[in-house]
């Protein structure tokens, strides 16, 4: 079975081959991302209509550079998966609605996906695959849940954000430190030059005995720091916020993680998302879970980001799984909002 994944859900267009057999875990042939960063950075963040017209440009020139990577052709296709929801929703109209013309034109099937469900499932494409079940820690743009895993299509809901999620913590954080677009990896790259203890900024709900997670305060304190250094802030100072903003997030990440493993008796944890890609993150959740008999599985680098990948390899799995059904119905529609637990 050759699957065909496309993902357009915010500011990245991807576009994705991969073969699944009745069992095994899928392989990757080819993928090609396009990021659309540089043409966001002169507005401090996604504009929507820039990001749908762009993803209209970028997505058949994609596909075509990834067949040409597999060896593939399109005819070969079985089924075309694209992600349906959450995100932005002519972003969202983009993919879905090229998806279906494709399959409708091949007379292939469709298979609408998660988003979250692409993030959580993306660690089977590395070399340290998980096995079922698991906790996984979804960071990925305005998400920040906490998941019970005990399969395909089987998850659990243990806790989530009741405001901003860590992402939009770190990019809110970094704007008010005078940073560029996209603003959590450069609050990343100043952090390594900074000392965390030189401010005391909250862990907000880290004694909270629930896991959920909230860091609208942190970013507020965050502006509440910067007021006080005032405009001519020096450049270490900077820096020491930038690790203390940092250390804040990565330790309310870590702990939440660590007591829904102890909740739940699990021995396996997956780190999906954006900023599952943060360096500071993954060394501290590799020390801790590694003191406890922890596994702890991560995406490739390169999978960390929105990408076709990832939306593919979910369409593939829950094929197998018995979990969808491709359709060859191509009245299409799409999901801004949309709670994984119901999927």
């Amino acid at each position: 079975m050759l699957v065909l994944g496309i993902e357009s859900s915010c500011d990245e267009t991807g576009v994705a081959l991969v073969r699944a057999a009745d069992q095994g875990i899928p392989r990757l042939l080819s993928h090609a991302l396009h990021s659309q960063v540089d043409m966001h950075q002169a507005y401090g963040g996604v504009v929507p209509e820039l990001a749908s017209r762009d993803h209209i440009r970028r997505l058949l020139p994609l596909a075509r550079q990834v067949f040409d990577a597999a060896g593939c052709g399109l005819s070969e296709v079985d089924v075309i998966a694209y992600t349906r929801g959450p995100g932005l929703a002519g972003a969202l109209l983009v993919g879905a609605g090229g998806a279906c013309a494709l399959a409708a034109s091949l007379g292939k099937p469709v298979l609408g996906i998660h988003h979250l469900e692409g993030h959580l499932l993306s660690p089977f494409l590395s070399v340290d695959p998980p096995q079922f079940p698991f906790v996984a820690l979804l960071v990925s743009g305005g998400h920040t849940q906490l998941m019970r895993v005990d399969g395909v299509g089987a998850y659990e809901l243990l806790g989530e954000t009741v405001d901003d999620a860590a992402g939009e913590a770190f990019d809110k954080s970094a704007k008010l430190l005078g940073l560029g677009y996209p603003g959590g990896p450069q609050l990343s790259r100043l952090a390594e030059f900074g000392d965390p203890s030189t401010f005391d900024l909250p862990r907000p709900l880290l004694h909270s005995g629930t896991l959920d997670f909230s860091f609208a305060g942190l970013k507020t304190a965050v502006w509440t720091q910067v007021r006080k250094l005032g405009t001519n802030v020096c450049e270490q100072d900077r820096a020491h916020l930038a690790a203390a903003t940092q250390a804040a997030i990565v330790e309310v990440l870590l702990k939440k993680s660590l007591a829904a493993l102890k909740q739940t008796g699990l021995k396996r944890l997956v780190v999906a998302g954006g900023v599952g890609a943060n360096r500071s993150l993954r060394e501290q959740l590799d020390l801790a879970c590694g003191k406890r008999g922890i596994r702890v599985h991560y995406p490739e680098l390169a999978l960390c980001t929105d990408n076709g990948a990832m939306i593919a390899l979910a369409a593939a799995m829950r094929l197998q799984a018995g979990r969808s059904r491709a359709v060859r119905d191509y009245a299409f529609d799409v999901k801004p909002r949309w709670e994984l637990a119901a999927v």
